[in-house]
């Protein structure tokens, strides 16, 4: 359920890419230096995204480095150094990863997450005592989403997607930004529905043939159809919800007083949503295009 959120390249400036990019390698960094090495392998876009929109808010100015890392040994790499965004972005990335883990394993019974998710635990202990609530409010909320998904009957496509929506605006209205806290969380709520939404599509022929839970399965698979049937049948309802998660995301963002980053967070929002539902729903006319 991750990794979902990033900028359109092609509509791209070169230094807005490279701006991208030094978030990127900054929140990896952020989560060595604050947690440790093993956690870096969980590193996602949307977090990124999240380091950036919070960051864009604040007066401060960015102060970026060059270094190599183990991926990238030969060739220096322009870093955002650490700073309250990205460390909170880094602990939540952490968090999240772990809850997904458990959700594999509860799933698949996957070995693999099983191994990873005892190793992720121990991290959780660094969480830092002003973002305990936020490990509480996660595991609490993910629980409920998990409830609501193993009970999914009479429920709509809303109401079982709304515990991650109201999640991802938790998360992203909730730390040092009171005065834009209502923007700020619409904005994570229908950011939070698209992701979720966009993911069950992603995994819709893949659930149906295990027989797993699926909200679009679940809410609009009235007649039991094939996945050919079916996917044809839902498919411009699905992106009309999804086209009108983004659209609000865009919105809110308009409200926001942007410091900084603004053509950058308008493009993951306005071109990079879109760019990512084109590629999910096969629509995309570049079929060798390679992600950020």
């Amino acid at each position: 359920m991750f990794g979902y959120v990033t900028p359109c390249k092609m509509e791209l400036k070169i230094k807005d890419y490279e701006k991208f990019k030094s978030y990127y390698c900054g929140l990896c960094k952020s989560i060595k230096t604050n947690i440790g090495n093993i956690p870096r392998a969980a590193l996602n876009y949307d977090m990124t995204f999240l380091a950036i929109l919070l960051d864009s808010l604040d007066n401060s100015k960015s102060t970026y480095t060059k270094q190599r890392c183990a991926i990238h040994p030969l060739k220096k790499k322009i870093i955002l150094k650490d700073n309250d965004y990205l460390s909170y972005a880094a602990f939540c990335n952490v968090i999240l990863s772990y809850y997904k883990l458990l959700d594999n394993v509860n799933d698949d019974n996957s070995v693999k997450s099983r191994l990873f998710s005892l190793f992720f635990k121990r991290y959780l202990k660094k969480i830092p005592v002003n973002l305990k609530r936020h490990l509480i409010y996660i595991e609490n909320t993910l629980n409920t989403l998990y409830s609501i998904e193993k009970n999914p009957k009479g429920k709509s496509i809303d109401s079982i997607s709304h515990p991650f929506a109201e999640l991802t605006g938790f998360i992203i209205s909730s730390y040092k930004n009171g005065e834009n806290k209502d923007s700020l969380y619409w904005l994570g709520y229908n950011l939070g529905k698209w992701i979720y939404i966009i993911d069950a599509w992603d995994d819709l022929e893949k659930d149906m043939l295990n027989n797993k839970f699926n909200v679009i399965n679940s809410c609009f698979n009235e007649d039991n159809l094939s996945f050919e049937e079916f996917s044809k049948k839902v498919e411009n309802r699905i992106d009309f919800i999804l086209g009108t998660c983004a659209s609000q995301c865009a919105y809110f963002l308009s409200k926001l007083p942007l410091k900084k980053n603004k053509e950058l967070l308008y493009n993951i929002l306005q071109y990079g949503l879109l760019e990512k539902m084109d590629k999910v729903f096969k629509r995309s006319v570049c079929d060798n295009e390679k992600s950020v």
